[in-house]
C-alpha cells in the first residue's frame, strides 16, 4: 500500500508539473529598428524612451532600449520618443508609432518611422464636444456641438485665418489607401476657415475662441441643452435639400471652403475623425484647384474584396495647427494622421452607439498654472496623453447646464473636466 500511495504521489507530482507549463506564458523577442528622418544623427538623440502596450491586458512597459525585448506573445502598441539637439544647438522632439504589432514565439523585427514633431506658436484645441446632447424624450439634439480653441501661448494670436477640418478617414475603419499621403498630408472631407484680414479677431493670451454649429441659445428648443448665442463662429451651409435647412444666426458665419455633403455639416457623434485646425497659406481658389486628392482602395468582404475609390482634399502636415484624432476603444484600429501630429487619440464611450457617450466631451489637460492665474495646457502631441476623455463639457459647467436626459444640473466648475477651479 505505502509502494502504491508513493507512485500515486509521484504520478500526481508529474501531473500538476505538465499541466501547470501549459499556463505557463509563451515569450517573444522583438527588436525595434527606427527609421530616422533624413540628416539626423543617431548621436545627437538623448532620452530615447519606449512605451509598449499590451492590448489585451492594457499593461504599459518602459524601455530606453529596444534591442530583443522580451514580450509576451501578443498585439502590441508602441510609441517612441526622444529628444534632438540640432547643429545650431536647438532641441527638438522626435516620435514615432505602431499599432498591433504581433510578437510571437520567434525572434522578430520591427521598422518603426519616427518624425520630427511639428511644433507651432499658434493656438490648440482645448476642447471638442461632438456627442451633443439628448432631449428630455430620449431623442437624439442636433445643432449644439461645438470645438474650443486655446491661445496657450503667452502673446496676442489671431484668429483670422484659421481653417477648422474634419478628417476624410476614420479611425474605425483602416484600409490601405493609394496613393498614400498620410506621412505627409491630412485628407479632409469638411474645412471652414475663419474670415478676416489678419487683425479682425485679436485673442489674448489664455483665451478661448469657440467655433459652433449653431449659434443659438439651444435651451429654447432643447431644455437640456445650452447657450451657444456668445460663440464666436459658427459653421454654416447652404443646404441643397429643403428638408435638411441650416439654421443661420447672429453669430459671424465660418468661409465654407469644402465639405462632403449637399447638406449640413456636423461633427461625428461618435468621434471617429480627427478634428484639427490649420493655416492654409494660398487662397480658397488656389487650394481648391492644387490639393484635390482622389485614392483607391479594397474594401474586403465576406462576400469577396470590391474595388473602391475616393475624393476629398488635403492638407500638408507643416500647415496643421492642432490636429485631435478620436474614436472608441472596442472600435479603434489606427490614426489617421501622422505620428508627426498626433501619436494618440481620445474619446467618449467605450462601444459603438455607447448610449453614456451623451453630455460628455473631451477636454486638454492643465499642464500647470502661470502666476497670473492663466492655465498652460498640456501638448505633447499625444491625444491619449494630453486629454481627459469623456468629461462634461466647458460650457454645460458654466452654465449649469443638464448633465443628463433627466435634466440634472450640473453643479462642478473645472480647469480642464478634472481639475476644479476652487482648488
Amino acid at each position: 500500500m505505502k509502494k502504491f500511495l508513493n507512485l500515486l504521489v509521484a504520478a500526481l507530482a508529474v501531473f500538476l508539473v505538465t499541466g501547470c507549463s501549459d499556463d505557463d506564458p509563451k515569450m517573444g523577442s522583438l527588436t525595434i529598428n527606427l527609421q530616422l528622418p533624413e540628416g539626423i544623427n543617431t548621436g545627437a538623440i538623448t532620452d530615447a524612451r519606449y512605451e509598449i502596450k499590451n492590448v489585451s491586458t492594457g499593461t504599459i512597459e518602459t524601455y530606453t532600449d529596444a534591442s530583443a525585448i522580451e514580450l509576451r506573445q501578443g498585439l502590441y502598441d508602441i510609441t517612441f520618443s526622444a529628444h534632438y539637439t540640432m547643429e545650431n544647438g536647438a532641441v527638438s522632439m522626435l516620435r514615432g508609432a505602431k499599432t498591433s504589432v504581433e510578437v510571437t514565439s520567434a525572434t522578430s523585427s520591427i521598422s518603426l518611422p519616427v518624425y520630427a514633431n511639428i511644433e507651432t506658436d499658434d493656438f490648440v484645441i482645448a476642447e471638442i464636444y461632438f456627442t451633443g446632447s439628448l432631449q428630455p424624450t430620449g431623442t437624439q439634439y442636433a445643432g449644439d456641438k461645438y470645438i474650443v480653441l486655446y491661445n496657450n501661448t503667452d502673446h496676442v494670436l489671431y484668429a483670422d485665418g484659421i481653417s477648422l477640418f474634419e478628417s476624410q478617414f476614420m479611425t474605425v475603419k483602416k484600409y490601405d489607401y493609394t496613393p498614400d499621403l498620410m506621412s505627409t498630408d491630412v485628407t479632409v472631407e469638411a474645412l471652414y476657415t475663419v474670415p478676416g484680414n489678419g487683425n479682425d479677431h485679436p485673442v489674448q493670451p489664455g483665451e478661448y475662441y469657440i467655433l459652433c454649429d449653431i449659434g443659438m441659445d439651444h435651451k429654447t428648443l432643447n431644455s437640456n441643452s445650452i447657450d451657444l448665442s456668445g460663440a464666436n463662429m459658427e459653421w454654416f451651409d447652404e443646404s441643397n435639400n429643403p428638408r435638411f435647412p441650416d439654421t443661420d444666426t447672429s453669430v459671424p458665419n465660418m468661409d465654407k471652403w469644402y465639405c462632403y455633403t449637399n447638406t449640413t455639416f456636423s461633427l461625428h457623434n461618435r468621434g471617429f475623425c480627427a478634428y484639427g485646425i490649420a493655416r492654409i497659406p494660398v487662397g480658397k481658389d488656389q487650394y481648391l484647384k492644387d490639393y484635390y486628392y482622389e485614392y483607391d482602395y479594397n474594401m474586403v468582404l465576406p462576400t469577396g474584396t470590391y474595388p473602391m475609390s475616393g475624393k476629398g482634399y488635403r492638407i500638408p502636415n507643416t500647415w496643421v495647427v492642432d490636429v485631435v484624432n478620436c474614436s472608441i476603444e472596442s472600435e479603434y484600429q489606427w490614426n489617421v494622421t501622422s505620428p508627426a501630429l498626433d501619436m494618440g487619440w481620445t474619446y467618449c464611450g467605450h462601444v459603438d452607439q455607447d448610449k453614456t457617450r451623451y453630455f460628455k466631451a473631451v477636454r486638454r489637460k492643465v499642464l500647470y498654472m502661470r502666476e497670473n492665474g492663466i492655465p498652460v495646457l498640456q501638448d505633447t502631441n499625444n491625444s491619449t496623453a494630453d486629454f481627459n476623455a469623456e468629461v462634461t463639457p466647458s460650457l454645460v459647467e458654466q452654465q449649469q447646464a443638464a448633465v443628463d436626459v433627466n435634466g440634472t444640473k450640473c453643479t462642478t466648475l473645472t480647469w480642464d473636466g478634472v481639475m476644479s477651479k476652487s482648488n
